[in-house]
Order: C-alpha cells, then sequence, then structure tokens
C-alpha cells in the first residue's frame, strides 16, 4: 500500500458558493463545475482525471477556518504562478514560496476568500 493516494476527496467549506468559485477559477486558471445547487446546500467540483479531487461546498455543516485540516494544492510547474494571483482574487498570502526539501519541492499558504487557510505545493 506505500504507493496508493490517500487522498479520495476533500471539501472546501464555504460561506459564500459564488465568491469562492471566482476566487479558485481566478488563482488556478480553471472552470469549477457546479454539481448541486439547491437552496441550502451547493457543492462545485474541481476539474479532475481520476482519484484525489475535491469541491468547494456551501451548507450548514459548512464553517471555512484556518485552524482545520490543511491541503496542499497542485500548483505545478511554479506555484508562484497561481500564489501571484491570490491577493488580487480576494485571498491574503501567509507565507510566500519556499522549499520544503530538494525532492518534495516547494510550498506556500494562503487563507481564501473565505477565510479557509491552504497550500500549494509545486517541485519548482
Amino acid at each position: 500500500m506505500g504507493n496508493k493516494s490517500w487522498i479520495d476527496w476533500f471539501e472546501i467549506p464555504v460561506n459564500d458558493f459564488d465568491r469562492a468559485k471566482e476566487f479558485y477559477e481566478a488563482i488556478l486558471k480553471i472552470e469549477i463545475q457546479s454539481a448541486i445547487d439547491m437552496e441550502n446546500f451547493k457543492m462545485g467540483v474541481f476539474p479532475h482525471k481520476d482519484v484525489g479531487n475535491g469541491a468547494i461546498c456551501y451548507g450548514q455543516w459548512y464553517k471555512p477556518s484556518e485552524d482545520g485540516v490543511l491541503i496542499y494544492l497542485d500548483a505545478s510547474p511554479d506555484l508562484n504562478d497561481v500564489l501571484n494571483r491570490v491577493e488580487e482574487a480576494g485571498g491574503k498570502i501567509l507565507q510566500p514560496k519556499k522549499l520544503i526539501s530538494p525532492e518534495q519541492g516547494h510550498m506556500a499558504l494562503f487563507t481564501d476568500s473565505e477565510g479557509n487557510r491552504v497550500a500549494l505545493r509545486s517541485k519548482d
């Protein structure tokens, strides 16, 4: 089981679905597909291939926080390309790009438009 990907699915809690959708689309240059759009629950799915995907979610069970689980989003090839769009899109940079190790690459931390602490990772 050493080669197994341990991320199957993640959900990023949001207070304002449309604002969060615009934020992630702007910084990652992607289109988030609305999978569920009901009055009290909304889910927007990140584009993906196979296992290891997630969504932004709005609903009574979702509370944005800087204190919860930390998700690292793949920002390859260079995370600065994504990080440079964070503040303009309504987020805040908490930790600029720094080397984790030569083998693991680089990381950075930011808060999104909803107040969640999120990380970026890239080899360069």
